[in-house]
């Protein structure tokens, strides 16, 4: 595969997955065309013998992920690789309709620590699960969206708060609804409830969706709930005089989903290898379908069998943990640790931390870099300054919950955390490569 046909399949991947969901239903529409095999959890495994045990895939409440494949015996170990489905965003809630000055809008919560000021005078969109009734009177689940702009958040004028680059503050309840349409005058009534507007829309969305697929299934007559995101429909690009930048929503952390997935359909043979995508890392990682959830624990005492089998198959493994590391910035180098200030397409991210907010040692970096030596990768180190607070990954997460090797790396980016954020168009690849390497 070519740098160029590689970062053109990340870009449509990052486009078509909007939500976590959308982005493990793209991954398992790949992973089954490759081969894989889906599992569900709450059906007995009937896996191939070992070695060359076969390709599987299996998911969580339809937004964490994990996909193996088996080619040695599981005392050999398991080579992992980890990264996460979500990215900070606005949430839609339970009851979210607002009729302010004819017009109407929604609220939102903030997702995740989100760069708030990017929000603003975007086109957005809306997608996520609806959890509805059918005609049957059965629960069914559908992904929507919206796909083209339907809201926006407009900015306040300069003119009517002169000091606005200067100290302008943002308010997350009061400043950030989307507004989506001017209500006509005969249909405002505010002692009327607002809320079935949305659903409405939601269940008329569905039923259109089913037909226009000559879907069979049953007719959905009630929307029960939903879990849904703005975002914006800017499509990712290739950017900068020389093409040298990628500019997208969710590179943190698409990028690494894909990156992971890629490497990991790249070869049927090799070691052990698996891949998984969780949710929630935003946020903590702390629910069912989270790094700090039983997943990734609760699969590999599946295919492993027993205690002793699990201990010894994770002395032999190694976890490396995929997310996005923060590149030095032109604009501000003084956020940088001196020495430490990783530069955009200059390679993958070994990211530091003295207080084990990431899961690298000496053993595990070392492992990598020599790796990334192998296939001509150039790699780089990042610490943050001391008196600033360190973010953190699901790598420590991962590495106390299963006792296992980790290291956490990540292609550089500027504006992680902003609608539209920025990574280097070689350093997706150079990260494809080596993860490839390590998987064979």
């Amino acid at each position: 595969m070519q740098n160029n046909d590689f970062v053109n399949g990340l870009l449509d991947f990052v486009k078509r997955s909007p939500t976590p969901f959308h982005a493990v239903q793209n991954m398992v529409a790949m992973l089954e065309a490759a081969g894989f095999q889906r599992l569900t959890e709450k059906e007995q495994w009937q896996l191939k013998d070992q070695p060359a045990g076969g390709k599987y895939v299996v998911t969580r409440n339809d937004s964490s992920i994990i996909a193996f494949r088996l080619n040695q015996p599981l005392t050999a170990g398991m080579f992992m690789v980890g990264a996460h489905t979500d990215s900070p965003c606005l949430k839609v809630k339970p009851n979210p309709e607002v009729m302010n000055q004819n017009y109407l809008q929604l609220g939102v919560e903030v997702y995740g620590g989100a760069l708030l000021n990017p929000w603003f005078d975007r086109d957005l969109s809306l997608a996520g699960r609806v959890s509805y009734v059918d005609a049957n009177d059965q629960i069914a689940h559908q992904l929507i969206d919206w796909q083209k702009a339907i809201a926006i958040v407009p900015s306040l004028a300069i003119h009517l708060d002169r000091e606005a680059n200067e100290n302008r503050t943002i308010n997350k309840q009061e400043h950030l609804a989307p507004v989506l349409m001017r209500l006509p005058e005969q249909e405002v009534d505010n002692s009327k409830e607002a809320g079935p507007r949305l659903k409405m829309l939601l269940l008329d969305m569905i039923n259109a969706q089913m037909e226009a697929a000559g879907n069979h299934k049953v007719a959905a007559v009630q929307v029960l709930d939903y879990e849904l995101s703005f975002y914006d429909v800017q499509a990712p690009a290739v950017v900068g005089l020389q093409d040298d930048f990628i500019a997208s929503a969710r590179l943190d952390n698409l990028l690494s989903c894909y990156t992971g997935l890629m490497a990991l359909m790249g070869d049927d043979t090799g070691q052990n290898a698996l891949l998984v995508c969780n949710d929630h890392e935003e946020i903590g990682s702390v629910s069912a379908a989270g790094a700090q959830g039983n997943f990734l624990k609760s699969v590999l005492k599946r295919l492993t069998g027993s205690e002793e089998s699990m201990s010894r198959m994770i002395a032999s493994s190694m976890m490396i943990s995929v997310d996005n590391a923060h590149a030095v910035h032109p604009n501000y180098p003084d956020k940088h640790e001196p020495n430490h200030g990783p530069l955009i397409n200059a390679g993958p991210v070994i990211k530091m931390n003295a207080n084990q907010r990431y899961a690298s040692n000496s053993e595990t970096s070392a492992l990598f870099k020599h790796r990334c030596d192998q296939v001509n990768v150039p790699v780089q180190s990042f610490v943050v300054r001391s008196d600033l607070g360190c973010g953190s990954t699901i790598g420590p997460v991962t590495a106390s919950g299963l006792g296992v090797r980790t290291v956490d790396i990540g292609v550089p980016t500027f504006a992680m955390h902003s609608i539209r954020e920025l990574a280097g168009y070689k350093d997706a690849f150079y990260l494809y490569k080596v993860l490839r390497h390590y998987y064979t």
